[in-house]
């Protein structure tokens, strides 16, 4: 019920930063599930970061402290905000929401992160 493209990916070197953006097609405001995941080579995808409707944000342990992530329901857009990227950061992002109970969720088409020197 939501198309999501992300953007704001590319190559950084590390300690360095990037901010991805989740552009959502419908509004977010009500989304039961809305989060940020990445995908490494020869990985399972991962989950990285949560918000929910009311903003409580919770992070994976290896991104806490580094990774903020962000929303925004006037734009409807969600941010991650990544800094002090490590080499281990690299992977595909992707955007998730899922709008309400009893429907399936949507992903973005991923933007890739490289940390590299």
């Amino acid at each position: 019920q939501v198309v999501l493209v992300e953007s704001g990916g590319g190559l950084v070197q590390p300690g360095g930063s990037l901010r991805l953006s989740c552009a959502a097609s419908r509004n977010i405001f009500s989304a039961v599930a809305m989060g940020w995941y990445r995908q490494a080579p020869g990985k399972q995808r991962e989950l990285v970061a949560t918000i929910t409707s009311r903003g409580g944000t919770s992070y994976a342990d290896f991104v806490k402290g580094r990774f903020t992530i962000s929303r925004d329901n006037v734009k409807n857009t969600m941010y991650l905000q990544m800094n002090s990227l490590k080499p281990e950061d690299t992977a595909v992002y992707y955007c998730y929401c899922r709008l309400g109970i009893g429907v399936e969720g949507d992903w973005g088409q991923g933007t890739q992160v490289t940390v590299s020197s």
